[in-house]
């Protein structure tokens, strides 16, 4: 019995003890070197517990950055050259959309690391650090009321424009046009009416009067040199895109300006925006939006002008918050018949028109105004007591002239007085009266 259980016991003896030993010589001597190693390799910094705040030799090197946040279907970049896609663009995850609830317009500021030395550059960086929302801490954008669900009411608060006595252009609009915060206004021109000075006009009179206001001006599809002059005329943002860029670019340069202006009104802001021009935003969107097999009037797809209407539609005056004002150009008699049908699907949704005529800009008179065509509606809540009153006679009399003969005469008087309001006392006792042909 003995002898049997030796003979059962020596293979367990042989798996535990000699066949281990059975290994080749030198893989028992880097088993050796292996443990060995383990057992006196020093611990990491931090769990020594000396140098715990000290920088690793690899540390990450960041990079501030900051830019207008565009969302797109499945991406979102961080646009840091301005509102068209550049080479610094910054990554934003949807993850990080998601988290921070953010949203297409938003100004951000964070941090993006620095590739090391030797590294493969990705084409764009990644947000790795969100560090402010439009100027507030992450945290407190994410609680924004969504501008959709904002209500919107009549323009209640004007934007007076008259400046200097000698700035007629404003004055002639405070007068037959006056504009409130939140108008959707229609500035109607025919070429070479002088629709860019009236642009200039109201923009600088914006930023005089209503400094806390923030003025953003839409160039599309315009000259390069048009942009230059407002830009160095108006003190405020301008945001361009000229016609030898792709349409596509026009389209996303209006969509972006508008978001921006939203995410402004959302925070309490005033906001003016003036577009020139809508007719030609429409022509981009004819050309850069999918076909949908239905060719309007002049050319013009079905689904085209829905995008643009839908950008003018965000003009607003909010119930206890800010307001969007956007005044934009739209042009007429150019010969084109997409032009025309353009104009025809937008000048019945503002609620302000201000006409421009060629034939009074061919006898250079300028501002161009067509003071009996141009209004705004519900301009009683704008205007009250005797200025309302004095303003109806002004249009009544106004209503029986001739164009030509009305800006002439309405122009002559205010050359003659220093102000709107002197102007309107002054028709108390001295009525407009057209002047007799000779």
């Amino acid at each position: 019995m003995s002898d049997t259980l030796q003979v059962e016991l020596t293979p367990r003896q042989s798996r535990s003890g000699a066949a281990a030993d059975a290994r080749p010589p030198g893989r028992r001597q880097r088993d050796r070197t292996r443990r060995s190693t383990r057992a006196t390799a020093p611990l990491p910094r931090a769990a020594a517990g000396t140098g715990a705040n000290e920088p690793a030799a690899d540390e990450e090197v960041l990079t501030s950055v900051a830019g207008i946040l565009d969302v797109q279907d499945n991406q979102a970049f961080v646009r840091t050259s301005g509102y068209l896609p550049g080479p610094d663009d910054v990554y934003v995850s949807p993850a990080q959309v998601r988290g921070h609830g953010l949203r297409k317009g938003d100004a951000i500021t964070g941090a993006v690391r620095r590739p090391r030395e030797g590294e493969r550059r990705e084409k764009w960086g990644a947000l790795v650090r969100l560090d402010s929302v439009n100027g507030m801490e992450p945290e407190q954008g994410r609680h924004r009321t969504e501008f959709g669900k904002l209500t919107p009411l009549y323009p209640q608060e004007r934007l007076r424009l008259e400046t200097d006595p000698g700035v007629l252009t404003t004055r002639i609009i405070d007068l037959i046009a006056p504009i409130g915060k939140g108008q959707r206004g229609l500035i109607v021109s025919p070429p070479k009416a002088g629709k860019t000075m009236v642009l200039q006009a109201i923009a600088n009179a914006i930023t005089h009067n209503n400094p806390e206001v923030h003025l953003m001006v839409v160039l599309v599809d315009e000259r390069p040199e048009e942009v230059t002059d407002m830009q160095r005329s108006v003190k405020g943002e301008v945001i361009s895109s000229t016609f030898d860029r792709p349409a596509q670019d026009h389209t996303t340069v209006a969509e972006l300006a508008i978001e921006r202006a939203k995410r402004l009104v959302e925070l309490g802001c005033d906001v003016v925006v003036l577009l020139d021009s809508i007719t030609r935003l429409g022509r981009a969107y004819n050309l850069a939006a999918p076909a949908s097999g239905r060719i309007l009037s002049g050319g013009v797809d079905s689904a085209a002008l829905y995008p643009p209407k839908r950008l003018l539609g965000a003009a607003r005056n909010i119930e206890n918050g800010g307001s969007l004002t956007i005044l934009a150009t739209a042009m007429v008699d150019t010969g084109s018949r997409m032009d025309d049908y353009i104009f025809e699907e937008f000048k019945s949704t503002g609620n302000m028109d201000l006409r421009l005529d060629r034939r009074i800009a061919e006898r250079r008179i300028f501002p161009a105004v067509d003071v009996i065509s141009s209004s705004t509606r519900r301009e009683e809540i704008l205007v009250g007591g005797e200025e309302r009153v004095l303003m109806e006679r002004l249009r009544r009399t106004l209503h029986g002239l001739d164009p030509q003969q009305a800006v002439e005469l309405l122009l002559g008087r205010l050359r003659e007085t220093g102000s709107n309001a002197e102007f309107l006392l002054r028709l108390r006792t001295d009525p407009l009266r057209p002047r007799p042909h000779r």
